[in-house]
């Protein structure tokens, strides 16, 4: 549940501003309430609390926007192929500013790997982030983004092409492989996603 600390009339006029409609709050010390995207904000005196499924396009609104963020994904999956799921931070100098893991159903390691890495920068983006500094443990899918190595399988090579098309909207980016420790928060997301029943 994001709480996000900042000045809540800026906040309720950035809502505004993009077409959100904002409701007077239910309680006396609730200042405004606001539902869009699958998810509902809560401002407080000096904080917006964030519910809901689906944060990511309603937090996107309430924070500044732009600005670089360093972006941590990670797919796992029990079985090549089995059931599978990904995982994703996104961090900023302030530190965390989203996390999130989810079940995708049916996959491979690396198509779970791809869609990890499509879904943090889908994140990213919605949260406005100018410039990605990303970062994954898995060194086939982060060459062939880069273009160091070929994808033979079609599917890869599709995912190669959504993912090159998310990074061509960001104004910079950069894409590294780190070792699985560096990248441990991810991959705990993506595992206890699996785990959950």
């Amino acid at each position: 549940m994001p709480v996000i600390e900042c000045d809540v009339a800026e906040a309720r006029e950035r809502l505004a501003d993009a077409g959100v409609d904002v409701d007077e709050g239910n309680t006396e010390h609730e200042r405004w309430r606001a539902t869009h995207g699958g998810a509902t904000a809560v401002a407080y005196d000096d904080k917006v609390v964030v519910q809901g499924e689906s944060p990511e396009t309603i937090e996107s609104l309430l924070r500044e926007g732009s600005g670089r963020a360093h972006v941590y994904f990670d797919g796992a999956c029990r079985g090549n192929p089995g059931p599978a799921a990904v995982g994703w931070v996104i961090v900023t100098d302030d530190g965390i500013v989203t996390e999130g893991g989810e079940r995708i159903g049916r996959a491979t390691n690396n198509q779970a790997e791809y869609e990890a890495l499509t879904k943090a920068l889908e994140v990213a983006r919605d949260f406005g982030f100018d410039t990605v500094e990303v970062r994954g443990d898995s060194e086939l899918i982060v060459k062939q983004v880069r273009g160091e190595y070929d994808a033979n399988d079609p599917e890869l090579r599709e995912h190669r092409v959504t993912v090159r098309e998310l990074l061509a909207g960001f104004d910079d980016w950069t894409l590294t492989h780190v070792p699985r420790e560096i990248n441990e928060r991810a991959d705990e997301l993506a595992n206890d996603a699996l785990d959950d029943d």
